[in-house]
């Protein structure tokens, strides 16, 4: 699998999750706990898939690609922080919910933003054959977090 098709499909596992978690009510704490729980490791791993492998070469392979990166970075960096503080809060907590959806147009945003001009810069700086290597060393690193992390 190529490294735009891997994001693309942890992206769409995302819509899914957080469309599922963002529909939840506090009476749903179960639901709440347990989708969260896997967002969260899906998010983390999804992250440091991207920065310990695509942005850097993405922005290596074309400086043109130097600003997109950073804000990706930046991005991870407030959907993290919005994930450690509804991580610290009971799934019952009115909070919650809000917080969810903010989350959810943050990671919305991001990976709008990825689809669009992210991937338009990778197509540009890297064959197929690149892409493919790219892949493959990408869904090693997030599997490793993946696993690493608790459920």
């Amino acid at each position: 699998m190529n490294a735009i098709d891997l994001v693309q499909d942890d992206h769409a596992r995302f819509r899914k999750l957080l469309d599922e978690l963002d529909k939840t009510t506090e009476k749903g704490i179960k639901t709440r706990e347990q989708g969260f729980a896997r967002l969260k490791r899906e998010v983390v791993s999804h992250e440091q898939m991207e920065e310990q492998i695509f942005y850097p070469a993405l922005r290596e392979a074309r400086q043109k690609a130097e600003d997109i990166v950073l804000e990706g970075i930046e991005e991870h960096h407030v959907a993290n922080l919005i994930v450690e503080e509804l991580s610290s809060l009971p799934a019952d907590d009115e909070a919650w919910g809000a917080k969810m959806s903010v989350l959810k147009e943050s990671i919305e945003h991001h990976m709008k933003e990825e689809e669009g001009e992210m991937f338009a810069h990778a197509r540009k700086a890297f064959t197929s054959a690149e892409l493919e290597e790219l892949g493959k060393q990408m869904a090693e690193a997030k599997k490793t977090v993946f696993e690493s992390l608790t459920p």
